[in-house]
C-alpha cells in the first residue's frame, strides 16, 4: 500500500486516478479547491480549499500534510484557455503559467521533506507543450505553460536524483473531460488506468522521460 497525493482530484482525470488508487487499496490524499459528491463517496482524505496557484494555499497544504510521507505525488491540476495571434489575453496566459507550470514546481519544493524513500512524482502535462509536435499553432498560454512545466520536470529529475526520487512526465491523451467539453478519444477511466500502470513501473531508469499515456516516448 502506498500513500498517494493527487491534485485536481475532484473531477476528470484526477478523480479517475483517485478511484484507481483506491481500488488498489492505496491511501489517497485528494487535493482540490472544492470537493465533489463523487470524491466524497470514495472515502479518501480530502484536502479542499487549496487553489494551487496561490503560495499561501500551498503553505496551508504543507501544514495539513504535517506528519505524512508520500510514496507518490501526482500534479494533475491544470487549466486550458484559448488565445490566438491577434486575440491575445495576457491575463489568461499568465493564469495558465501560474496553474500549469509554477504551481507544480512550487508544490514539489514545499513538500520535499514529505517524500518517502524511492518516492515518485508524476506531472500531468500535455503533448501541446512539445515544440517539435506543434503542427497547428495557437493556444499560446497552454502550449507555453506546458512547455515550461516540461522544462521544470526535467530539472526536477536531475535535482532529485540524489534522493532517489523519480519524475514521470505524462501526456494523458485526448481525454473526455469537462476541460475539453466532453470531447476526446478516451475516457478518464481508461486514461487513469494507463497512467496508473506507467506510474507503477516508473523508476530512476526512466526519470525525466516524456511519455504519452499509451507508453510512447514523446518529442520535446
Amino acid at each position: 500500500m502506498a500513500n498517494v497525493l493527487i491534485t485536481g482530484a475532484n473531477r476528470g482525470i484526477g478523480l479517475a486516478l483517485t478511484k484507481q488508487f483506491v481500488d488498489n487499496q492505496d491511501t489517497v490524499f485528494a487535493v482540490c479547491r472544492q470537493s465533489s459528491a463523487a470524491l466524497d463517496a470514495l472515502g479518501v482524505n480530502v484536502i479542499d480549499g487549496i487553489d494551487v496557484s496561490y503560495d499561501e494555499a500551498l503553505e496551508q497544504l504543507k501544514q495539513r500534510c504535517n506528519g505524512q510521507s508520500f510514496d507518490i505525488v501526482i500534479c494533475n491540476a491544470g487549466i486550458l484557455r484559448d488565445e490566438s495571434l491577434g486575440a491575445l489575453n495576457l491575463s489568461s496566459i499568465r493564469e495558465q503559467f501560474e496553474v500549469n507550470a509554477l504551481a507544480p514546481l512550487n508544490m514539489i519544493d514545499k513538500l520535499q521533506n514529505h517524500f518517502a524513500a524511492s518516492g515518485k512524482i508524476a506531472l500531468i502535462t500535455s503533448r501541446m507543450g512539445s515544440i517539435a509536435d506543434n503542427g497547428s499553432g495557437g493556444r499560446y498560454g497552454y502550449r507555453m505553460s506546458k512547455a515550461a512545466l516540461n522544462a521544470a520536470a526535467m530539472s526536477l529529475s536531475k535535482d532529485l536524483s540524489a534522493q532517489d526520487i523519480s519524475v514521470g512526465i505524462y501526456h494523458p491523451g485526448y481525454v473526455q473531460t469537462d476541460m475539453v467539453g466532453g470531447r476526446g478519444d478516451i475516457s478518464a477511466t481508461e486514461c487513469a488506468s494507463r497512467l496508473f500502470g506507467l506510474i507503477d513501473k516508473q523508476s530512476m531508469d526512466d526519470s525525466g522521460v516524456f511519455r504519452h499515456s499509451n507508453g510512447d516516448i514523446l518529442p520535446w
